[in-house]
């Protein structure tokens, strides 16, 4: 176990958090997001890149604490395209995505409706953090002294933000790092006229609206990004916290953010990595909730089983761009997943030792819960695929199809097959699909393809149950082709046509094995 700790970059960010603030109580992880549209895929990975190394921490018998902030007193900017009710949406533009109001009608506002989407799916992957409304701490009062810490410190602040801007892009005029959202309008359409030492803060709004409030009590007064993030890291003493590429660009808001962290609020910046973007098979371009084309966690889960989608992110590099596949790449995927299974599991050899041990870390970080206390049963996802389309996606007519299958097992095979259910009919290509030709339907072949199709059924087929295993049935499939004096290519595609319609399908051996002799024979019997 401990050898497999090394080899991982979430245990070697475990390490790094210990170095950097020593023993503690209790470490503080955190994460978080606005919820101004759909939570996507991109969004997903920072969420679980804290959570594994959450893990990699209490894996080392340290507490931990794992908060995610909803950030849902940030201005709604823009309706995103897929939305209902696009119309009703824009009359809240630049107000509180807290004040917003849920377009389904489901929920509280449009932010909780984004938020509860995300929450209630979350335990389906093993992420269970603290969350905390921003929305909320603000409008009770919370962040009253980071505020005026913030004010105290304006013009230290401005020179702070101004270093890392081009001439361009400098702050003009007073640059107050606290904005407001207008108590009469609700809209951010305010200016800051004065502050008056203490709590005391003024504003006048482009509605007409002129207010003087006091930090405790004034529910619309917040600090601008680039302090608010800070600010907050003081606040709740966090230890570790990655960002987007994005904002870990030079100069971007994480440098800006370490910068005022120290010489504002007196507190070291977090440890944290960049993680990079994700794309989507077929989908060009990077993910964009305020686009509309996104792809999300309910998607990922309809064809990913929860310990699957938890490996596509434990198994790369958080800094390194990678594509989720909802093509044939499946398959692929499927199958790495029970190689490192099979690894863990010792039922096959890694090239090395420091392999061994990196997929053995993975296969345990990939669980929702605790590695599983018997080893799992393996249907490889290609063969599971066959096993639905030849039984026309009934479940469990497949189950009851799996050799030495335990009922402790099932729940997870049968999680498998819904998936791989799924995928077949939303998912895969026209030609992966096929049925199984009913006895008595005959496909249109030529004289050779037909003597061919009887030496299959005398020489192989009848003698399917003598076969030890898959290889001997190919080599029988082989022998069969030459003994009709046609190459193989020319078999097979009269096998196939015979059995399924098409030109092409699954590997033959297999296939014949998983259809049975007598439902093989019973197709046959036309020619």
């Amino acid at each position: 176990m401990e050898k497999n700790k090394a080899s991982h970059w979430a245990d070697q960010t475990a390490e790094k958090i210990i170095q950097t603030w020593g023993d503690k109580d209790i470490y503080t992880c955190a994460s978080g997001i606005t919820p101004s549209g759909t939570v996507h895929v991109g969004n997903f990975r920072e969420m679980i890149s804290v959570e594994l190394v959450v893990r990699a921490l209490r894996d080392r018998g340290k507490k931990v604490r794992f908060i995610y902030s909803w950030d849902d007193y940030d201005v709604f900017r823009k309706v995103p395209l897929n939305m209902p009710q696009a119309e009703l949406l824009e009359k809240f533009l630049r107000q509180p995505i807290t004040l917003v109001p849920d377009p389904w009608e489901r929920d509280s506002s449009y932010a909780r409706h984004h938020e509860v989407d995300v929450e209630s799916i979350l335990p389906e992957v093993g992420i269970a953090p603290e969350f905390l409304y921003q929305a909320e701490r603000y409008r009770k009062g919370m962040y009253a002294q980071g505020m005026r810490r913030a004010l105290e410190m304006r013009e230290q602040l401005k020179t702070m933000l101004d270093k890392y801007r081009d001439e361009d892009h400098k702050i003009q005029g007073e640059g107050w790092p606290v904005s407001v959202f207008c108590s009469a309008c609700n809209r951010d359409t305010t200016e800051i006229e004065g502050w008056h030492g203490e709590w005391g803060l003024s504003y006048r709004c482009d509605c007409g609206h002129r207010e003087t409030g006091d930090l405790r009590s004034l529910k619309g007064a917040k600090l601008v990004w680039r302090v608010d993030w800070p600010m907050r890291w003081d606040f709740e003493q966090v230890d570790f916290e990655p960002a987007g590429k994005d904002h870990h660009s030079q100069g971007g808001s994480f440098d800006t953010s370490k910068h005022v962290v120290e010489e504002v609020y007196g507190r070291k910046p977090p440890v944290t990595f960049r993680y990079d973007f994700i794309g989507i098979k077929g989908s060009p371009g990077k993910m964009s909730s305020s686009k509309g084309k996104v792809v999300d966690l309910p998607d990922l889960l309809r064809v990913y089983q929860p310990e699957l989608v938890r490996y596509l992110f434990a198994g790369t590099r958080p800094n390194t761009e990678f594509v989720i596949s909802f093509d044939l790449d499946v398959i692929k995927i499927y199958e790495d997943y029970d190689r490192t299974e099979r690894i863990y599991w010792g039922k096959e050899k890694a090239k090395d030792q420091a392999t061994e041990a990196k997929e053995r870390r993975i296969y345990e970080l990939s669980q929702v819960g605790p590695v599983p206390s018997e080893e799992p049963y393996q249907v490889p996802f290609r063969h599971l695929c066959s096993l639905l389309l030849i039984h026309q996606g009934d479940v469990e007519a497949v189950m009851e199809a799996l050799p030495g299958l335990k009922d402790s097992q099932k729940p997870k095979v049968r999680s498998r097959a819904e998936r791989a259910w799924y995928w077949i009919n939303e998912c895969s290509p026209e030609d992966f699909r096929f049925s199984v030709r009913k006895p008595g339907e005959k496909a249109r072949l030529s004289d050779a393809e037909t003597e061919a199709l009887r030496r299959l059924r005398d020489e192989v087929v009848l003698r399917l149950e003598s076969f030890g295993n898959e290889k001997s049935i190919a080599e029988a499939i082989y022998a069969a082709a030459g003994a009709a004096g046609v190459d193989s290519k020319t078999l097979f595609r009269a096998a196939y046509q015979a059995l399924i319609g098409k030109d092409q399908g699954p590997r033959l051996a297999g296939f014949l094995g998983t259809l049975g002799k007598e439902k093989v024979l019973g197709i046959l019997a036309a020619y």
